[in-house]
């Protein structure tokens, strides 16, 4: 599978932005969605990943509550909603494909496939 990252833009502190992963390819609906992001100077850090139908969901501490992953599997496309944007989530932010069992997927190595990464620029 290919994936696609969008969505991405300079936004202000308090501000919204929807991220979207479009795949191509097979079997979409076969991997769980994962999202990382990656800012200057730090390592690539897991954020949210949904399974497989869609019916769960695991957030990193730093963005749950504000931030809400989805997919739409017959549109072969997931979403990062991210409200109440901070300086802090400035990274490019990334989406994966992963066959891994749940408990793993916050790891990166777990995941097959990647988007080619979005820009998100909060400015306080």
């Amino acid at each position: 599978v290919q994936l696609q990252a969008s969505g991405g833009g300079l936004v202000q502190a308090g501000d919204s932005l929807r991220l979207s992963c479009a795949a191509s390819g097979e079997r979409f609906s076969g991997y769980n969605i994962g999202w990382f992001r990656q800012a200057p100077g730090k390592e690539r850090e897991f954020v949210a990943v949904i399974s497989r139908n869609g019916g769960t969901f695991y957030y990193a501490e730093s963005v749950k509550g504000r931030f809400t992953v989805s997919r739409a599997n017959a549109k072969k496309q997931a979403y990062l909603q991210m409200n109440t944007l901070k300086p802090e989530d400035t990274a490019v932010y990334y989406c994966g494909a992963s066959l891994g069992a749940w408990s793993t997927l916050r790891v990166e190595n777990m995941y097959l496939y990647w988007g080619q990464g979005t820009q998100v620029t909060v400015s306080s």
